[in-house]
């Protein structure tokens, strides 16, 4: 399948619109902005994925990207498949969860999946407000879409471990939220599943897993810098970060 042209996807139809500022949810003391796309009922898979390749997200129905007044830490990462090289960490990563068993369900709330979630934003996100999502808060969040969206539970002898949410695009998976038992020991689930969805787009010959932002200064998404190669959307395009090297001076004025 051909990428689609830009006079094939309704762009004149759709609308560009920036937020007020509000909190930061990154970086403390800050204050952030978004810009949004509307009217969400346009926004097709083939749409999402030309959006996801000019640095949006999706959370829900709401297609956004940064778009702060004064601050550019957000940048937009993907690993392009077919160059990434596990390190050693990753490998035991592998190892320790080879055992999991994956399996693809219908997007529907399943009352395990959402008490698995809250166990997960009490433990890792405590404070955050997400660890308080009633269960209409948790499936506006990871169950409505209008792209496509795949469902994916992982058990190890029956138990429920882990649950992830991927978009299927054109050229690559977009992971939109992996969510997992925080309690289990040993464990690094959230290694495993980016290894996982490389592994399938491998499979499927997709040349691209989409992670979302990546901020230097912010200890939650630090995880993202470890998987080598990585791309940034920087400069208005993709290009690859060093590892020495400060993204931050790349992004546009």
């Amino acid at each position: 399948m051909s990428r689609p042209d830009d006079s094939e996807l309704p762009f004149s139809l759709l609308q560009f619109y920036a937020t007020a500022p509000y909190t930061c949810s990154y970086l403390p003391g800050e204050k952030a902005r978004s810009q949004v796309v509307t009217p969400s009922h346009l926004i097709t898979t083939e749409v999402y994925g030309e959006l996801v390749r000019r640095g949006f997200r999706r959370s829900g129905v709401f297609t956004y990207r940064p778009n702060c007044d004064a601050c550019r830490a957000c940048v937009p990462v993907r690993i392009p498949v077919d160059r990434f090289h596990p390190n050693r960490s990753q490998r035991r990563g592998m190892r320790l969860h080879g055992g999991l068993q994956a399996r693809e369900l219908p997007l529907l709330f399943r009352e395990a999946h959402y008490r698995l979630y809250l166990r997960y934003q009490a433990a890792r996100h405590a404070g955050g407000g997400m660890d308080q999502d009633g269960d209409e808060q948790y499936a506006h969040f990871l169950l409505q879409s209008r792209v496509d969206t795949r469902l994916i539970e992982f058990s190890c002898h029956g138990v429920l471990c882990m649950v992830s949410i991927v978009d299927v695009l054109e050229d690559g998976l977009s992971s939109v939220y992996t969510f997992y038992d925080p309690d289990w020991r040993p464990a690094s689930f959230g290694t495993y599943n980016i290894l996982w969805q490389i592994a399938q787009c491998a499979a499927n010959r997709l040349p691209y897993l989409y992670l979302g932002y990546w901020i230097r200064d912010c200890r939650k998404m630090s995880y993202k810098a470890s998987f080598r190669p990585l791309q940034g959307f920087v400069g208005g395009q993709w290009r690859d970060l060093p590892a020495d090297v400060d993204p931050l001076p790349l992004a546009p004025p």
